[in-house]
């Protein structure tokens, strides 16, 4: 049930369709009771209901559980009709006061009203069974927003105070009495002498003097004896020519007994004085004295010597017997003859040709030399 705002009671649809069910009960009860003078009265079993079933037993038309529900298992296709049944505290029935019709739109919220004294809170009545959720409402339209207020104004800074006046300088204190001077204490013994310091580095070298005015020319001294003439000095030399051997490329084949060793390559010369004829003879224009060196680095015991115009010269052999150092020669020879014709040789009749070593000692080719030159006397 529901209570109006009126304070009558007022029930709710669902308690209007249990009325109807007891109200159509309680008629047939009543009939039977008229019929028979007496009340009929029903109990039922324990766990048992009260239940009435069409002619066909075949559709339940009203069930009383023996807890206290009713059921009309057919009211739900029952035609609807705008009045209802209600019931009062007792159980006794009658016509409802109102029925609430359908819910209208929501209106717009009216000013809230003071809050009423709370009332008694009622019994809770048996819960009934969910009703269909209804439709919801239109969401209202939102309130148009208030108008922001102005800021106000901001007020003005205050005044800056004056600044106060310097206080005055206080007057100098007199000066204190002067102390007594302290008798002077008894001399110290003397200390350990200290270890020697570093010596400075030397000063710059100061600027030169001024140069010192002239001596006086000293006396002529007396005339000596003169002395005796010495001797006469080495002749020069008026010509020269120096002739090499590279090995390997020259010198390529042994140097067979009787043969001359190959000079191929020219080096400084005075001119046409001293020069080649051939790759192992050289002649001397001119008649004189001539200084001949020679070196030349062989691989066998072995024996140089020099010729001229053919003819071997024996006082210019030299060798070697074991080892492999150079064979070097020095010799003076003349010629009675221009155009005379010079060449190192290896003598004729000795057992071994010889081999000019190539890079003798390392890896780069060794040298032969024959250097000539003219003495003037």
């Amino acid at each position: 049930m529901t209570r109006s705002s009126s304070g009558s009671t007022q029930a709710s649809p669902l308690a209007n369709s249990r009325s109807a069910l007891f109200s159509a009960m309680f008629l047939i009860l009543g009939m039977s009771a008229t019929a028979n003078a007496a009340d009929i009265e029903v109990t039922t079993p324990p766990a048992g209901n009260f239940v009435i079933r069409n002619s066909a037993n075949t559709t339940t038309l009203l069930r009383v559980d023996g807890t206290g529900p009713v059921t009309v298992p057919n009211l739900v296709l029952a035609p609807t009709y705008p009045t209802g049944v209600c019931f009062d505290a007792n159980g006794a029935l009658g016509r409802c006061a109102s029925i609430a019709g359908p819910t209208g739109p929501t209106g717009a919220a009216g000013p809230a009203g003071a809050t009423g004294a709370a009332g008694n809170v009622g019994p809770t009545g048996a819960t009934g069974s969910a009703g269909a959720n209804g439709t919801t409402g239109a969401t209202g339209a939102n309130g148009v927003a208030g108008v922001t207020g102005a800021n106000g104004a901001t007020g003005s800074s205050g005044v800056t105070g004056a600044t106060g006046l310097s206080g005055a300088t206080g007057a100098t204190g007199l000066s204190g009495a002067t102390g007594a001077t302290g008798l002077s204490g008894a001399t110290g013994a003397n200390g350990a002498t200290g270890l020697t310091g570093a010596t400075g580095a030397t000063g710059p070298t100061g600027a030169a003097g001024s140069i010192g005015a002239s001596g006086a020319t000293g006396a002529t001294g007396l005339s000596g004896a003169t002395g005796a003439t010495g001797s006469a000095g080495m002749a020069g030399a008026s010509a020269f020519a120096d002739f090499f051997a590279l090995m390997p490329g020259d010198n390529a084949a042994t140097v067979a007994p009787g043969a001359a060793v190959d000079f191929p390559q020219d080096g400084p010369n005075s001119g046409v004085a001293i020069s080649r004829i051939s790759v192992d003879g050289f002649n001397l224009t001119t008649i004189g004295t001539y200084l001949v060196m020679f070196q030349v680095s062989v691989s066998e015991a072995g024996q140089l010597m020099v010729t001229l115009n053919g003819t071997e010269l024996p006082f210019t052999v030299v060798g070697r017997a074991t080892g492999t150092s150079l064979i070097v020669g020095t010799a003076l020879v003349q010629t009675t003859t221009s155009n005379s014709i010079l060449s190192i040789r290896n003598p004729a009749g000795n057992p071994t040709a010889l081999t000019i070593t190539p890079l003798a000692g390392g890896i780069r080719p060794s040298s032969a030399h024959l250097v000539i030159m003219r003495l003037t006397p």
